[in-house]
């Protein structure tokens, strides 16, 4: 069964399913996983040091993989410059990158003059007209439910990826809740051309970055064991409950300011609970769907499973009415 989209054309993949960015965990392992089983891998560039570093590590994908693959840039998040970044994404001649978490122009602006392919994560509808009028070449629309950070505006993925397909013509890519084959084929439903999934690869053997106390809470979630914090600041993100997600909560309610919460949301308190499996130290991004993973596969496996799910779905698919029921 075929699986021909848009974005498959535009990407070049066997199957339409984009890996999210993950911050501190997309490194090349988990990012030629999922190129060789027929999706889009991406590396986190603003998560590491130094352009030598995203050089060293887009080399090393080149050397698991001969597919297509991804450069995710979160330009908003970590209040770095990133364009010395980019030059180092456009001398590798990398095929894809995706930006999130802030203004795209500048970074468009960057890849002019280049094939590289755009995409951009948006969290409303207004955003994804934004981005097709800058250049985007497909958006990725996350809905309330993901992992990470999202949208101000408490929307739903089932809600908001058929606004947006109506509102551009660019293939959208459903993000947010979507961690199976019932979810890829819910999306298509609703007009998306694919999916993007973030939290449901982090349960996977090549995530090699992830500790196993993080795995081990992502395997015990169920779908109301996450939270949303850093919403007083206008930067809503959903991790998994725990003692420091709670303490971060309690101080919103108290309307703590950047400057009280600043440690406890920082890049290192989540590399101490991801990393270091630190789960009272920190915190660990998650979407919803965690309540839907419940074992630790390969990529491949997974791949396997989710396609085995949706071609069942896609075959039950039949609205002809039969002649005695007319």
């Amino acid at each position: 069964m075929e699986w021909k989209t848009r974005l498959t054309d535009l990407l070049g993949v066997k199957y339409p399913i984009v890996q999210g960015g993950l911050a501190y965990l997309a490194y090349a392992d988990l990012c030629a996983a999922v190129s060789n089983a027929g999706g889009l891998g991406q590396i986190t560039a603003m998560s590491l040091d130094s352009p030598e570093a995203l050089r060293e590590e887009i080399k090393k994908v080149k050397e698991m993989t001969d597919k297509p693959f991804g450069v995710n840039f979160a330009i908003g998040q970590h209040g770095r410059p990133f364009s010395h970044m980019v030059d180092v994404a456009i001398e590798e001649g990398v095929e894809v990158v995706s930006v999130t978490g802030g203004n795209p122009t500048p970074f468009f602006e960057q890849l002019k003059n280049t094939d590289i392919k755009k995409l951009v994560l948006v969290a409303a509808k207004r955003q994804a007209v934004k981005a097709e009028e800058l250049g985007a070449d497909a958006v990725m629309v996350v809905g309330q439910e993901g992992g990470g950070h999202l949208g101000r505006d408490d929307i739903g993925t089932m809600v908001l990826t058929p606004q947006v397909v109506d509102a551009v013509s660019i293939p959208v890519i459903a993000s947010g809740g979507i961690g199976d084959g019932r979810g890829w084929m819910a999306a298509h439903a609703l007009g998306a051309e694919g999916v993007e999934m973030g939290t449901r690869f982090i349960a996977t053997k090549e995530c090699v970055h992830a500790s196993q106390a993080y795995i081990d809470a992502l395997l015990a979630s169920s779908e109301v064991d996450t939270t949303v914090i850093k919403r007083t600041l206008g930067a809503p993100a959903r991790a998994l409950k725990g003692p420091w997600t709670e303490k971060i909560v309690s101080m919103e309610a108290e309307n703590a300011d950047y400057d009280a919460l600043k440690d406890l949301i920082s890049g290192k308190a989540n590399q101490r609970f991801i990393h270091d499996g630190q789960v009272e130290n920190g915190y660990g991004w998650a979407g919803q769907v965690a309540g839907l993973i419940h074992d630790v596969p390969s990529v491949e496996d997974l791949f396997r499973r989710m396609v085995r799910e949706a071609e069942a779905i896609r075959n039950g698919w039949n609205f002809e009415k039969r002649t005695d029921e007319i």
